[in-house]
């Protein structure tokens, strides 16, 4: 969500719905945060649905005698009692002038008919869902505007294979970034300065390498990887997706426009033209057998194999040896 103010939140009830905590961690924040910006003794109270019991709500959202507004955010609401689920929607339909009510619902089915009495009664609905993985640079790119600088796309999907996917990760890495360059733009060099050691890009570079055809490179790589202790599972996760992303590039309706071919694929628009050189030369039938390949090393490296490092070679040429097969 736009970052509120106290007006925006006041007088008003928001419903922050889905999985994804950080998100949802965040749009409370900038609910409370809003409140006490404009008022520093404004109160602020946090209770778990299961707790708002009959009259709880009333009292909760009665003025209070030592501050003017007053924050409450209601935890789970999924688990509010049914015999609460009536005041609460009351008291969404007409909110107090001075009181912010935060309802946290995290997704799912549980507690789907208050949420959607909740929606009829036109509180402010804030999502707060578990991104996709082409969703991530995005997610990224959305943070760097936050902090008021910018980013290109290919430094944006680097930053997100050398943290990973975890979104409070992803921003901490931005705010490092934009802070360190005092807020220029964030290139590529500088993620891969930052981060380019870390066991994700590694993972990649195996996959990336080996997808293309450089053998040699990709074992390169791979000898970095066992050397430095990098989790065999990393590089087996690197390949199934960058496989993924190529079965999607090949099979994928001629004619497509870039930005609905990138949605097809899953990745971001940029990463077209590695998929392009990665695709010459590769068959519907060695696509399966690399996919074989890489299923037979995941599951040698999680338990099936006592030599995961002799799984990850043996993948690495299998694979190789597939896209130049006939």
């Amino acid at each position: 969500m736009a970052r509120p103010t106290a007006a925006d939140v006041l007088g008003s009830v928001t419903l922050v719905i889905g999985s994804e905590e950080f998100l949802a961690e965040r749009a409370v924040e900038q609910v409370t945060t809003a409140v006490r910006k404009a008022d520093h003794d404004a109160d602020l109270t946090e209770i778990a649905a299961s707790d708002v019991g009959p009259g709880a709500l009333a009292e909760l959202t009665s003025p209070s005698l030592f501050a003017s507004s007053r924050a409450v955010v209601v935890r789970a609401v999924q688990d509010i009692p049914e015999e609460s689920v009536s005041s609460l929607l009351s008291y969404a339909e007409n909110p107090a002038g001075d009181i912010a009510l935060v309802l946290v619902h995290g997704g799912g089915q549980k507690g789907k008919s208050t949420v959607d009495r909740l929606r009829r009664a036109r509180v402010t609905e804030v999502k707060a869902d578990k991104l996709k993985r082409w969703e991530l640079a995005k997610f990224v790119a959305s943070e760097v505007r936050r902090l008021g600088t910018s980013m290109p796309d290919d430094a944006a999907e680097l930053l997100v294979e050398s943290v990973g996917e975890n979104l409070r990760a992803l921003s901490a890495a931005v705010e490092q970034l934009a802070s360190d360059l005092d807020g220029e733009p964030i290139a590529a060099e500088d993620v891969q300065r930052y981060f380019g050691g870390r066991a994700e890009v590694k993972g990649f570079a195996v996959a990336d390498a080996a997808l293309v055809g450089d053998n040699a490179l990709a074992l390169e790589h791979l000898r970095w990887v066992i050397h430095n202790g990098v989790a065999p599972v990393l590089v087996t996760s690197a390949f199934a997706s960058g496989l993924r992303a190529l079965a999607r590039f090949l099979s994928a309706p001629k004619g497509l426009r870039e930005g609905d071919l990138a949605r097809e694929c899953g990745v971001q628009p940029w990463k077209l033209k590695d998929l392009r050189v990665q695709s010459r030369g590769w068959t519907p039938a060695g696509m399966a057998t690399a996919i074989h390949a890489v299923a037979r090393a995941d599951a040698d490296v999680k338990g099936a194999t006592g030599d995961a490092d002799y799984a990850l070679e043996r993948m690495v040429i299998a694979v190789g040896r597939a896209k130049t097969a006939r």
